[in-house]
């Protein structure tokens, strides 16, 4: 998109709002009614799509593209690279006449082919075996995409190998999504909830970012290539004074802010909030609550437009996790809850929910689910960029727990004891002021600090990274649930056929109870920042991954495998494949940071100080010639600081070259593939243990000499002026 295409004035939002998406409007204004009625079937109900409207769907597809520009129409999928992925192809194809006509079939339409073995395959597919198949997704609509360079009509797919083993991360999500509404469907039954619609997953996805001038980007190497800074001097003022957090947006970025929504509105993306954030030049976006599968996809999208829509204000989009040492980091924090349109949202507590027997058994099923696969939870958030942020006093710590709030911790607590009096309410607060009325409070305080929060009507994961995408969240959140769920199913099924148990609500006292008494280890209200919890943790036998190489291996973990191999979510070989690929890219980042580290040191640190000690020199010997003794202490400690700099990349050097393998070992993995994790986890162990602690070191170095060297010489844009030139 360019920028005299974003200033056109197209008036109000709701003028807009969509028309860049085919969805039920354009499905309706283009599509026969009965082909129209068949597909919403598909998209409501989860119902097979009938293969001969295929082509029809896919005439109206391509005219409604072309008539807004398309010339291109690509299946958009998400590789397990976590970023978008796309092939452009061409409606247009020779006739016999010299010239060209537009065509778009069914066949196109529902099945691609893309390079099954050059994205990230995890060993499901070898160099050779290159054949992978985009299938269209159905329930996520198509929409058009306005770049400088032409209009693209996307559609978005599943990924998938010739053997039909998932190569992304939508495809898993899906699964997942059947998984859960087929046993919630069974709790509801017990209780007589009808519905003919799928129960689906829900989220809310609040996206952090940082944005910086493009022109400083350009001089951080680092910044350009790694995503955040390996090398910058704290500045006098950070976030201390606690005054950037919903300050007032500055000019230049509320420019961006409301150039990224009109692109986001016409995409159909419900975009409702727009605020400052914790640090400087650090911001948020969020959207109204969606399907999950729409809501990532849409957060895609929102990543995408972010970084697109920043270049033509002169700025730089940044996602990582961490991007500016000592300073609050990104996450992506991710609502959830399930529900349809009959049953409504399933987490909603009621006014009184301690005689609301429904939402409790689906409390109590999120609580076994979160106890018994902290784990799977954890892994889902493991990243190089997510172990900066995780834990670091502004994002929760990597131990996994549950926070319900004052008013469900003593329901639960009562039924625990067995004597049930009823719910707190909402108090009213006086605020003091004659002219403001008085207001209800919840009758609970959040925490901030729980990785794993219930706020009100649905649970929000604070762990998710900026970067990341929010599908392996959801799939292994939908997974444990989708296994609580069944067990509390199977668990009240087998109570109301006992002789002892009166009734549905003596059967639910029984679960309740159960699950108090099982799992509650996996319940925190206090500080998860505090060591106290950390020790704590221990106590209670919660699983504790502090890093990336400590949480991947629980994706082929025995309960894990069962877990989705039983709800036919992931096979072993695809979490397999999940665990190979996620460790190698943690080993390729830190590797990559590490070589960045010593090239910026080495060509742009060290001549910068060996320029600023000779001057230092220089006037030192000029001073003596005049008859006046000036040993320079400042000299004198810059020679030190250089000295101790080249230690320090000679250090990293060979820390890099250190192979944690040795040649026996490679080659018996090179005859068994069977061996190969054990491979990645010892380099993943050796970059976490070795690399990223030498980097550190050589970090100290440098830092110091940023505030020793004068700025005139110094060869990077310092973290003063990155984040407080707006």
């Amino acid at each position: 998109m360019t920028a005299s295409t974003m200033s056109v004035d197209l008036g109000l939002p709701t003028d807009y709002y969509g028309v860049n998406v085919f969805d039920d409007k354009a499905m309706r204004q283009h599509l026969p009614k009965a082909v129209y009625k068949s597909l919403r079937q598909t998209m409501d109900k989860g119902e097979g799509l009938d293969p001969s409207i295929a082509d029809i769907v896919a005439t109206a597809l391509k005219d409604w593209a072309m008539s807004k520009g398309a010339s291109h129409y690509t299946h958009v999928f998400y590789p397990l690279t976590g970023n978008s992925a796309e092939k452009h192809d061409s409606f247009l194809s020779p006739d016999e006449n010299g010239g060209a006509i537009a065509e778009f079939s069914g066949t196109m339409l529902v099945q691609g082919e893309a390079d099954g073995s050059s994205l990230p395959s995890g060993g499901l597919r070898s160099t050779f075996e290159a054949r992978g198949y985009t299938a269209w997704d159905v329930t996520s609509p198509a929409y058009i995409i306005e770049n400088a360079g032409g209009i693209v009509l996307c559609i978005p797919t599943l990924f998938l190998s010739w053997t039909g083993l998932a190569l992304d991360k939508k495809t898993p999500l899906i699964r997942s999504n059947q998984a859960i509404s087929k046993q919630a469907l069974r709790v509801l039954k017990l209780f007589g909830a009808e519905t003919n619609l799928p129960i689906t997953s829900n989220g809310g996805l609040e996206q952090e970012y940082f944005l910086i001038d493009r022109d400083y980007i350009m001089k951080r190497p680092d910044l350009m290539v790694a995503g955040r800074t390996l090398f910058g001097a704290r500045p006098p003022k950070g976030q201390e004074f606690e005054d950037q957090y919903y300050g007032v947006i500055p000019n230049r970025v509320l420019a961006f802010m409301v150039e990224v929504e009109r692109e986001l509105y016409k995409l159909g993306v419900p975009v409702k909030t727009r605020h400052n954030e914790a640090a400087p030049s650090q911001y948020e976006i969020a959207p109204m609550y969606e399907a999950a599968n729409l809501a990532t996809d849409h957060n895609q999208l929102i990543m995408t437009v972010l970084r697109r829509v920043a270049r033509s204000h002169n700025l730089v989009c940044l996602l990582h996790e961490k991007p500016f040492h000592a300073l609050n980091g990104s996450g992506k924090h991710l609502n959830y809850s399930i529900g349809n349109k009959d049953v409504g949202n399933l987490f909603d507590p009621g006014d009184t929910p301690h005689e609301n027997a429904q939402f409790l058994v689906f409390l109590c099923s999120v609580i076994r689910a979160v106890h018994k696969y902290s784990g799977f939870l954890r892994a889902s958030v493991a990243s190089a960029s997510n172990d900066f942020r995780l834990g670091a006093h502004e994002a929760p710590p990597s131990i996994m727990s549950l926070f319900l709030g004052d008013q469900l911790s003593d329901v639960l607590e009562q039924f625990r004891i067995g004597d049930v009096k009823g719910s707190r309410k909402k108090r009213i607060m006086n605020v003091g002021v004659d002219t403001l009325p008085q207001f209800p409070a919840d009758p609970g305080d959040r925490n901030r600090t729980s990785p794993f929060a219930f706020v009100g009507n649905r649970f929000e994961f604070r762990a998710v990274g900026s970067s990341q995408s929010p599908a392996d969240s959801i799939v292994a959140l939908n997974a444990m649930l989708a296994e609580s769920l069944d067990f509390a199913a199977t668990f009240l099924e087998r109570e109301l056929q006992s002789k002892e148990v009166k009734n549905l609500g003596e059967a639910v006292q029984h679960f309740i109870a159960h699950v108090v008494e099982e799992h509650s280890a996996v319940l925190f209200s206090g500080d998860g920042y505090s060591e106290i919890w950390h020790k704590e943790a221990e106590r209670r036998n919660l699983p504790i991954y502090p890093h990336t190489p400590d949480a991947l291996p629980v994706y082929t973990h025995a309960e894990v495998i069962d877990l989705c191999t039983r709800y036919a979510i992931m096979s072993r070989e695809e979490l397999r494949a999940r665990q190979d690929i996620y460790l190698e890219q943690y080993t390729k980042t830190i590797r990559t940071e590490a070589l960045l580290a010593v090239n910026m040191a080495r060509t742009l640190i060290y001549p910068a100080s060996i320029r600023y000690q000779t001057e230092l020199a220089k006037n030192s010997k000029a001073l003596k010639e005049c008859g006046i003794e000036a040993k320079s202490k400042l000299l004198v400690e810059i020679t030190e600081c250089i000295t101790n700099l080249d230690t320090s990349i000679r250090a990293l050097e060979k820390t890099i070259k250190t192979d944690p393998v040795d040649t026996r070992e490679r080659e018996i993995a090179a005859k068994n593939a069977g061996n190969s994790f054990n491979i990645q986890l010892a380099e993943a162990k050796h970059c976490k243990n070795l690399i990223l602690p030498t980097m550190l070191e050589l970090r100290k170095c440098v830092d110091t000499l940023e505030l020793m060297v004068a700025d005139d010489l110094w060869p990077l844009p310092s973290y003063q002026n990155m984040l407080f030139v707006k």
